[in-house]
């Protein structure tokens, strides 16, 4: 893997996952498979996470859109973080996942809202300022 790899792998995930306190995906691989861990790492991280045809804001969105249509809060509140490192803001987050209902279901959407709030609560923002009405 080259070094231009490492090195956009280590920029995205301190980009993206730094001061999460939880378990990373990486540290669970790495427990398991330290070589697959790595080459993980460096495809998703490095060469999904780190290209540019999507700023980083809109790509955190588009992931947090899949994982709460696909119900998968563990995964979805690791990318709320990395949404709101990136510059997200909670009522773009949260109107991402009422987009979804449409598509995944209101529970779906209850259980994303509801990781929301644990993750703002977990970093001291909660409540969110008010997002601005629709005229």
């Amino acid at each position: 893997m080259s070094d231009d790899v490492v090195e956009k792998t280590r920029r995205t995930a301190a980009l993206y996952f730094e001061g999460i306190q939880d378990e990373g995906p990486y540290a669970l691989w790495k427990a398991f498979d330290r070589d697959l861990a790595r080459d993980l790492s460096l495809f998703i991280t490095g060469q999904m996470y780190a290209r540019e045809k999507l700023p980083h804001r809109i790509r955190q969105l588009v992931t947090v859109a899949a994982l709460t249509v696909l119900s998968r809060p563990e995964e979805l509140k690791l990318h709320i973080h990395a949404a709101l490192n990136v510059g997200c803001t909670p009522a773009e987050i949260a109107e991402t996942m009422f987009q979804t209902f449409i598509y995944g279901g209101m529970p779906a959407t209850n259980t994303a809202l509801k990781t929301l709030r644990a993750v703002l609560v977990e970093r001291g923002a909660w409540p969110p300022d008010p997002a601005p009405q629709d005229e």
